[in-house]
């Protein structure tokens, strides 16, 4: 990749997509190149936390709004320490940041940070091929990086796919760090880190939990060295078919039957330990509007999702797997995709969106209170 975070605001940039569309626009950010997979976020606010999600590692994020930088960047919003996407495609950016909270404007934490943007595109256009041709690979070029659009899309095509893609590592903490309760210490709760955000070991110390946020390679020993309570699964990115060592702990967990909680990635990685499959969906489920069932109450939350990748299980029925009786507890209602999966004999359960969504919506918030009440229940 080859960057540079001068001149951004003139220099031409043009957008390739492995199927041999092609938009150009204005470089927004660094100037250079950058590889991933397309794809899109139907978010409205929140682009600061979007960016500096691990569970974006790899990908170009489109942005569905018009309108993208208008708060600036603040130094209380980051979900983790640095910007993961790589790369920002927004059609027309703020050109003077207005907030409060404001200590600089989008543009320049994307260039010093050597993220590689587009801006002045149809993001509408791009959307709705996504939509119909599916997440791909693409490329952004500016600056020096610019050549023949031929040359630039035999370029996208030798990039890596997300298929096959093991990530949660790359992202993930090298050492283990505890988040201390808020309040009285209730609980402790061993969090493996598959791509965690700030927000999440935040909500659960809220609820008086200690956390222990421990790397992705953690092993059981590791996990219950500090005796926790319950043990979680973070968020994160790439395949889950990849994911084996996270797969072989958590069974190791439900043997145990210690109260388990799994979200988004820890979803997937919940319906693998259970023994189905997980697939590719067509362009993802990305953006704080999608809405779920939950099946258990019939009610219908508004909800923030990132994810590419499903859990294939059954909707219709209770199926029997080596840890007793597990079924479908949310489902989204735009395509039917699994949104989460409980036990019935044990006391663990997971969902594939962000009930911690540091920038909303919070119908999902309750989720951590059942996590806290498996605990309990366990405890009594």
């Amino acid at each position: 990749m080859t960057i540079s975070t001068r001149g951004a605001a003139k220099a031409p940039a043009v957008l390739v997509l492995e199927d041999g569309r092609s938009f150009r626009g204005r470089a927004y950010g660094a100037v250079g190149e950058t590889f991933g997979e397309a794809v899109f976020s139907t978010g409205m606010t929140g682009y600061q936390e979007t960016l500096t999600d691990p569970s974006y590692h790899r990908q170009v994020v489109v942005m569905t709004a018009p309108h993208v930088g208008n708060t600036g960047v603040n130094d209380e919003d980051p979900e983790s320490k640095r910007i993961w996407v790589a790369g920002y495609v927004v059609r027309d950016p703020a050109r003077v940041p207005s907030n409060w909270r404001s200590r600089r404007s989008l543009d320049e934490e994307l260039a010093t940070q050597g993220v590689v943007g587009i801006s002045g595109i149809d993001t509408r256009a791009l959307t709705r091929h996504l939509r119909e041709r599916g997440a791909m690979r693409v490329g952004i070029f500016s600056g020096n990086a610019l050549e023949d659009e031929g040359v630039l899309l035999a370029k996208v095509r030798q990039a890596p796919e997300m298929n096959g893609a093991d990530l949660s590592a790359e992202v993930a903490t090298k050492e283990t760090y505890v988040v201390p309760a808020i309040g009285t210490r209730k609980f402790t709760v061993a969090a493996i880190d598959l791509g965690i955000k700030g927000m999440t070991p935040h909500r659960l110390a809220e609820r008086g939990i200690e956390v222990h946020v421990l790397p992705a390679t953690a092993t059981l020993e590791e996990v219950y060295a500090v005796q926790p309570d319950g043990v979680f699964f973070s968020n994160g990115p790439g395949d889950p078919s990849t994911a084996d060592h996270p797969v072989s702990l958590m069974q190791s967990v439900l043997e145990r039957q210690t109260p388990l909680f799994g979200i988004c990635f820890g979803n997937q990685i919940l319906g693998r330990a259970l023994g189905f499959g997980t697939y590719k969906l067509k362009y993802g489920h990305r953006g704080i509007n999608q809405p779920v069932q939950d099946r258990s109450t019939g009610k219908v939350e508004v909800t923030a999702h990132n994810h590419g990748f499903a859990v294939d299980a059954p909707l219709d029925k209770v199926s029997d797997t080596a840890y007793g009786r597990a079924e479908v507890s949310h489902v989204c209602l735009n395509d039917q995709v699994v949104e989460g999966l409980q036990l019935l004999d044990r006391p663990a359960f997971s969902v594939q969106y962000h009930p911690e969504a540091a920038a909303g919506p919070h119908d999902a918030a309750y989720l951590f209170d059942r996590f806290v009440s498996l605990m309990e229940g366990q405890r009594a």
